[in-house]
């Protein structure tokens, strides 16, 4: 009994409460009363008690002017429906690491980088060397008439320019889909002895992908990246590596103060059905996976509401576990195994937020180690957030 009683109170209190945020009821008691009559409006049905608290009353034109100006400020505050709710957060301030944040936008990126001396290592640059493929080598455990790179000569390194459109869009706080369409320019380096190479030009290997954050707050994102790489590029050119590959990751952001935040990135490259090995019946292909990983902090020295600089210094190190590289001996090509070979760059520069919603990177790298994809690399980047 005493058990039914209190589910009654209950019952009666929630409906008491419930009348009393209901703007209809309110409405139907005021005109019972003979009180003044209220005018349906949308912020009645939507906000309860609020809505009725800002309600326009008829009572005279000077309470509507009022009450129409309270309807105005509440529509600025209020967001519009269907509109995303993101965390507060930082705009990332790294140009190599990967952006762990999950947002819409477009990116223009330029490189210029020097002297790859092992450009085929592992395909991850572009194809076996074309050098594999000369008629001169028949017969020979070297020869292999598919081997797709550039041939038959043999650059002793590679300058490279890349052009890089990036599209990034967000339907969610935490998925995003994203592209990228890279324009090659390469300039391969005749070694002694040796012919001049063409100069080629063209699109390169189109990369799309998904992200998707694990965790988010103020101060920290969490992202699990999945990247795809499509053979678009000419690997006969030296523009593509003529197979396809994909790349999951990890990427981390966080925020230590309103100046001082870290980003960082690991994961892996792993090429999908490369060429052949050396000799072809070799169950070793060329191409290899390659383990990769990144750490950038960056500082604000200025930081305006509009207008915000961070320097940052990113260490960038890949390890490749598997594939071959060619090297020059004279006017032939030499197979080596690239399994074990460590890369570690250094990246300085710095980048600058204005607007709001634009950003631009300026930054020079170079390796630290023996081993490199490349001596030096120059990159400007502009960023467009919306």
């Amino acid at each position: 009994m005493k058990q039914g009683l209190l589910v009654l109170l209950l019952f009666v209190a929630a409906t008491a409460a419930a009348q009393q945020d209901d703007p209809n009821l309110v409405q139907n008691k005021l005109a019972l009363m003979g009180g003044p009559r209220m005018i349906d409006s949308p912020e009645a049905s939507d906000h309860g008690k609020s809505a009725v608290n800002n309600s326009i009353w008829d009572t005279s034109s000077q309470k509507s002017k009022t009450a129409g100006s309270q309807k105005r400020k509440q529509t600025q505050i209020n967001k519009p429906a269907g509109e995303i709710k993101r965390p507060t957060i930082d705009a990332s301030m790294v140009g190599y690491i990967d952006d762990p944040i999950i947002g819409s936008q477009v990116q223009i990126r330029f490189d210029a980088a020097f002297d790859n001396r092992f450009p085929d290592r592992a395909e991850f640059f572009y194809a076996k060397c074309g050098c594999y493929r000369d008629p001169k080598l028949s017969g020979t455990l070297l020869y292999d008439p598919n081997a797709p790179g550039p041939g038959p000569l043999i650059p002793k390194g590679v300058n490279f320019q890349v052009l890089s459109f990036r599209g990034d869009y967000a339907p969610t706080s935490r998925f995003a889909a994203f592209i990228w369409i890279p324009i090659r320019w390469i300039q391969p380096q005749s070694a002694p002895g040796q012919g001049a190479f063409k100069q080629w030009a063209g699109i390169s290997d189109v990369e799309a992908g998904l992200k998707f954050a694990l965790l988010t707050s103020s101060r920290h994102y969490l992202t699990a990246q999945l990247r795809a790489y499509f053979p678009s590029g000419a690997a006969v050119h030296g523009l593509g590596t003529n197979h396809y590959s994909i790349e999951p990751g990890l990427l981390y952001y966080q925020r230590f103060s309103d100046r001082f935040q870290v980003e960082g990135e690991v994961g892996g490259w792993l090429p999908i059905r490369g060429s052949a090995g050396v000799p072809t019946t070799s169950p070793q292909g060329f191409g290899g996976n390659i383990f990769f990983y990144g750490v950038g902090p960056s500082y604000r020295v200025i930081s305006r509401e509009h207008f915000r600089l961070a320097p940052v210094i990113e260490l960038v190190g890949w390890n490749v576990t598997g594939g071959l590289e060619t090297i020059t001996t004279g006017t032939t090509g030499t197979p080596l195994t690239a399994s074990g070979t460590n890369i570690f760059n250094l990246k300085i520069g710095a980048r600058t937020s204005f607007g709001g919603r634009n950003s631009l990177y300026v930054g020079y790298g170079t390796p630290l180690t023996s081993a490199n994809w490349f001596n030096n690399i120059v990159r400007v980047e502009y960023r467009y957030s919306f």
